[in-house]
C-alpha cells in the first residue's frame, strides 16, 4: 500500500515536472508575438508600447497564474508558478518574471518587469475567490519592481514591500520608491512609502536593501540646489521596519555637504539685503570697499558653485543682475564670524 502511494506520488511528481514549461501552447505563443510585436521594436526606438499591446500581455500573465493558484496543489505552490512564468521569461528575453507567496495568508505576488526602462512594469497580487482565485490589485509606477519578504503584522496581516528602481541618470543618480503594501480586510493597501521622506522622490547614489532595513544616499532639495552639481547637501538615511508601529522608521541620519544647505541660507538672506538696500546688514557682510562696486540688485545663477577647501573656505557663485541681465562673479570666503564677500565682479 506504501510503495503504491509512493509510486503514485512519484508518478505525480514527474508529471508536474513535465509539465513545469508546458503553458498552453496558444497562450506562450500568444504572448511571444505581442511581445515581438509590442515591445522588440518599440524598446529599439524608445517609444512606450501601446497600452492595448500591454494589456493584453497582463491579460496572458494573469491568466496563467490563475489557472494553476484556482488547480491548488502543487499547481498553486511558488516554485511551480516560478517554473510557469520562467517560461515566458525564455519566450521573450527581455522581461524578468518573480512570484513571492504570502504564507500562509494564501496571497501571491507577482513582479513583471516588460522592460528595464520602466514603461510597462507592474506588481500584482492574486488570491482565493471563491472557489477559484483572481486577481485582487495591480499597481504600477514608473522603474523596475524589486520584491522584499516582510512579516505579518501583531494581527495576522500579510504584507511585502516594493523597491521601484529607475534608470540611472547622467549624472549617476537612481531613482527609488519603496513602498509597503498590506492586505487590510478585503482590500490591498499601501501602508507606507519614501515620498513621505522628501518632496519630488528620492534621488539616490546609492542604497541597500537589507532584513526589514534600508538605507540609501539621496540629494535633498532646498533653496540654491541645483541639478547635477557636485558637493551639494544630501543625506544619508536608514530606516528600520518598526513592528510595535507596524511601519518604518527612521534610524538613523548622515547629513552629508552640510555647509551648501547653510551657505545658501546665507546667500539668499544676502540677497535680499542688497535688493532691499539694507545697508544696515549689508555692513557687515560686504567690506566698504566692494560695495560701491554691487549693482543694486543680484539674482543667483543656475551655475553650479565653486568651493574651495574641504569644508570650504571659499565659494565662489554665478549671480545675474535683472536689470541688464549682466553675470557678475561673487566670491565669498569663511571668516570667524561667518561668510562675507571678498570678491565681486561682472563676469566677462
Amino acid at each position: 500500500m506504501v510503495f503504491g502511494l509512493l509510486v503514485a506520488w512519484l508518478a505525480l511528481g514527474t508529471s508536474a515536472a513535465g509539465t513545469e514549461r508546458d503553458v498552453p501552447s496558444g497562450r506562450l505563443e500568444r504572448f511571444r508575438a505581442i511581445a515581438a510585436a509590442g515591445l522588440g521594436a518599440l524598446e529599439l526606438s524608445g517609444h512606450e508600447p501601446a497600452p492595448e499591446s500591454i494589456g493584453e500581455i497582463y491579460a496572458l500573465l494573469d491568466a496563467e497564474i490563475v489557472d494553476n493558484l484556482a488547480s491548488g496543489s502543487l499547481f498553486a505552490s511558488e516554485g511551480f508558478l516560478q517554473e510557469r512564468l520562467d517560461a515566458f521569461n525564455e519566450a521573450w528575453g527581455g522581461t524578468a518574471f518573480r512570484v513571492l507567496a504570502l504564507r500562509p495568508s494564501g496571497l501571491t505576488v507577482g513582479a513583471f518587469q516588460l522592460s528595464p526602462g520602466g514603461w510597462g512594469n507592474s506588481v500584482r497580487v492574486y488570491g482565493r475567490s471563491g472557489s477559484g482565485a483572481a486577481l485582487i490589485r495591480a499597481i504600477q509606477r514608473e522603474g523596475v519592481p524589486v520584491l522584499h519578504e516582510m512579516p505579518s503584522t501583531r494581527g495576522g496581516d500579510p504584507q511585502f514591500l516594493v523597491a521601484w528602481v529607475g534608470p540611472q541618470s547622467s549624472r549617476g543618480s537612481t531613482g527609488l520608491r519603496l513602498e509597503l503594501w498590506r492586505r487590510q480586510g478585503t482590500s490591498i493597501s499601501l501602508a507606507w512609502s519614501t515620498d513621505a521622506v522628501t518632496e519630488g522622490g528620492l534621488l539616490v547614489g546609492r542604497f541597500s536593501l537589507g532584513a526589514q532595513q534600508a538605507s540609501f544616499r539621496y540629494e535633498v532639495r532646498y533653496p540654491g540646489w541645483k541639478p547635477g552639481c557636485e558637493g551639494q547637501t544630501e543625506h544619508e538615511d536608514l530606516y528600520r521596519y518598526d513592528p510595535g508601529a507596524e511601519t518604518f522608521v527612521l534610524a538613523r541620519r548622515q547629513v552629508v555637504n552640510g555647509w551648501h544647505r547653510e551657505f545658501h541660507a546665507f546667500l539668499a538672506s544676502f540677497l535680499s539685503a542688497l535688493s532691499a538696500r539694507n545697508e544696515r546688514a549689508l555692513a557687515g557682510l560686504v567690506p566698504p570697499i566692494l560695495r560701491p562696486r554691487l549693482p543694486a540688485r543680484l539674482e543667483a545663477d543656475l551655475a553650479c558653485d565653486e568651493a574651495v577647501g574641504t569644508p570650504p573656505t571659499s565659494v565662489a557663485v554665478a549671480a545675474v543682475s535683472p536689470d541688464d541681465r549682466r553675470p557678475w562673479s561673487l566670491v565669498f570666503r569663511r571668516a570667524a564670524g561667518g561668510w562675507r564677500l571678498a570678491a565681486a565682479a561682472p563676469a566677462e
